[in-house]
C-alpha cells in the first residue's frame, strides 16, 4: 500500500528497505530470508509502474539474496544498509541505545561497501546503487569502479554539509577530465579487469 501511495504521489522509483540492522524481526532478519525477500519484491513490483529497489546489508547470504533479488524482478539493489552496531555507556554499564543495536554507516562501513559492490557486480546483471561512507568524490569512484551505477550519500551531508553533492561531482569531473575517460560508464565494474 505504501508503495502505491509513493507512485500516486509522483514517486519517481521505490526503495525495499529489507535491511535495518535495529529493527527487530522486521528489518535484518527478513532481508536474510530468500522467501521473505522474494514475497516482498514480487508483491511491491507486481503493484507498480515505477522502478523497484531492494536495499540490502551486509548477509553471509548476499549472493544468494542477491539473485533472488533479481529473479523476483527489481530493477536495481542499493548496498550496503547500516551494519548492526552496540555502543555501551561505561559509567552507566549497559548500552547507550534502549533497544540495543544501531546502524553503524559513515568512513567506517565504506571499505565493507566496496567489498559488496564489487561481489554483487559478479552476481547480478541489475544496477547497483553504491552506499557506504562515501565522503568524498574518491569514495564515490572506488565504487564505480567495483560496479555501482550510481552512488547514494548519506552521512557525509550529517558530517559535512548539502554542499557535499558538489563536491563530489567536481571532484569526480577532474578525475574523468585527468585520466583522459569520456563517460563515468566506461569505469563501472573496471576493478574486475585488473
Amino acid at each position: 500500500e505504501l508503495a502505491q501511495l509513493a507512485e500516486e504521489h509522483g514517486a519517481n522509483a521505490v526503495e525495499l528497505n529489507l535491511s535495518c540492522p535495529h529493527v527487530a524481526k522486521r528489518g535484518l532478519e527478513i532481508g536474510q530470508d530468500p522467501q521473505y525477500v522474494s514475497k516482498i519484491v514480487n508483491s511491491v513490483k507486481s503493484t507498480l509502474n515505477i522502478p523497484v529497489l531492494v536495499k540490502i546489508g551486509l548477509s553471509d547470504r548476499l549472493v544468494e539474496i542477491a539473485e533472488v533479488i533479481e529473479k523476483s524482478g527489481a530493477d536495481a539493489i542499493s548496498a550496503i544498509n547500516t551494519i548492526r552496531a552496540i555502543v555501551i555507556d561505561v559509567y552507566a554499564k549497559r548500552p547507550v541505545l534502549s533497544n540495543i543495536y544501531g546502524g553503524l554507516s559513515g568512513p567506517a562501513i565504506h571499505p565493507i561497501a566496496v567489498r559488496v559492490v564489487y561481489d554483487l557486480y559478479k552476481t547480478v546483471s541489475i544496477p547497483i546503487v553504491g552506499i557506504g561512507g562515501v565522503m568524498d568524490w574518491k569514495d564515490a569512484i572506488e565504487l564505480i569502479l567495483a560496479g555501482a551505477t550510481a552512488i547514494g550519500v548519506g552521512s557525509a551531508i550529517v558530517l559535512k554539509d548539502i554542499g557535499v553533492f558538489r563536491e563530489i561531482l567536481r571532484g569526480m569531473e577532474e578525475y574523468l577530465k585527468e585520466e583522459g575517460i569520456k563517460s563515468i560508464r566506461e569505469i563501472i565494474g573496471y576493478a574486475h579487469k585488473a
